[in-house]
């Protein structure tokens, strides 16, 4: 397998380091003080500046007006990307845009695709997926209350979802609902494309998430569909396939969590190292003088390590086509990135001590936002147990 940089990725990459680096990391006490407003007028000028160096959407086909990456071409990327929280908003391959434009390519009608995915690509537009329902487990995607049914020429929508992200500021949401009540369970449900100022489209509130309510694409929000009247061709795909894409957008979604996740935890042992140099607690000795903050370090690095080269594997495997293999190691991608990145934020939160908790370094944001990491997308428990049947199952 080769990992190698080629010399226009080594620039890519170059580029998009200085970029997060000069435009994206000053902008982040906005963030950290929840002035979204002036936020987002300035990400559209650091977008500008991304197209203008033909860094938009990594994760697309140049014939969409993306980048065009390898898998693995855009897991090395992204790690730079990633560094900023800001990081993958500015460069139009966030999610859940990221996933919702990759269903629409592979799935979506000439129809579909002028309305919602040409704009979406271009940055336009920004859109949301509804699938969890509060009192029903978020881990089972078949396991759902929202029906919609079809009167012969309209489908007629009634869902409640939460911890719909970023649906505040979206055009629309891609919905799952049952559709197929009769059929064998895990073809009953189907998605649905809904325009967000359809009538009967109600966002309840932006749900607080450890204090933080959150803005726009950095929300996530309790969503009603009330008898929404949709066109007959508002199903992505064919009416029953709702689970067959669902499985199909979230396998690659969770590789870009895990290239994101990698920045993330750089960022964090960066802040950590830096503050080790510099942290007196002596008139004459440094916090990284200590054996104990030393080890954390190093543990830290090592952990980042392997996580970095497990994720970077597992997207050779995919762009190699070994979907057989890839299966496994994207669930175990999933937990084991996850759980390296909450110890090494936790890690560089300790080094700093008292600092580490309030929101004068970006490690508190980091901390709070990306604890859901080991949730969204899977949690661990189910993720661990999928990846063990398939290990079991190949060595029959």
């Amino acid at each position: 397998m080769d990992f190698s940089v080629t010399p226009s990725l080594a620039a890519h990459m170059e580029a998009a380091s200085q970029l997060v680096q000069e435009q994206l990391i000053p902008l982040e006490p906005l963030l950290l003080s929840h002035d979204y407003p002036s936020l987002m007028e300035e990400i559209e000028l650091v977008r500008q500046k991304v197209r203008e160096l033909g860094l938009w959407a990594p994760h697309l086909p140049q014939s969409v007006g993306g980048m065009g990456l390898s898998l693995l071409a855009f897991a090395q990327l992204a790690e730079r990307i990633g560094y900023s929280p800001l990081g993958h908003l500015a460069f139009g391959c966030q999610a859940p845009d990221a996933g919702n434009a990759e269903l629409l390519l592979h799935v979506g009608s000439e129809a579909q695709q002028a309305r919602y995915l040409a704009p979406l690509a271009r940055g336009e537009i920004r859109s949301c997926f509804a699938m969890t329902e509060r009192h029903l487990a978020g881990s089972n995607p078949v396991l759902m209350n929202s029906e919609a049914e079809f009167d012969g020429s309209h489908w007629h929508l009634n869902a409640h979802k939460w911890f719909t992200t970023a649906a505040e500021g979206a055009e629309f949401a891609i919905v799952m609902a049952k559709t197929e009540p009769e059929a064998a369970r895990h073809q009953q449900a189907s998605m649905l494309l809904v325009p967000m100022d359809s009538p009967g489209v109600s966002r309840l509130r932006n749900i607080s998430v450890m204090g933080a309510e959150g803005y726009g694409p950095f929300s996530h929000a309790e969503m009603v569909f009330d008898d929404v009247t949709l066109p007959a061709d508002a199903v992505l795909g064919r009416p029953g396939q709702g689970f067959a894409l669902a499985q199909a957008r979230l396998g690659p979604g969770r590789i870009h969590h895990c290239m994101r996740w990698l920045g993330l935890a750089q960022r964090a042992i960066d802040e950590m190292t830096r503050y080790l140099h510099q942290r007196a607690i002596t008139a004459d000795k440094v916090l990284g003088q200590q054996p104990l903050a030393q080890a954390m370090l190093s543990e830290s690095v090592a952990s980042l390590q392997a996580a970095r080269w497990f994720v970077l594997h597992t997207a050779w495997q995919v762009d190699n086509g070994d979907f057989g293999q890839a299966k496994a190691a994207i669930s175990m991608i999933k937990f084991h990135t996850a759980n390296m990145l909450q110890q090494v934020v936790d890690n560089a939160v300790q080094m700093h001590g008292g600092l580490g908790i309030t929101d004068d370094t970006i490690l508190a944001f980091i901390y709070r936002e990306e604890r859901a990491a080991r949730i969204y997308d899977g949690p661990d428990e189910v993720h661990k147990l999928s990846a063990a049947k398939q290990l079991l199952k190949a060595a029959q």
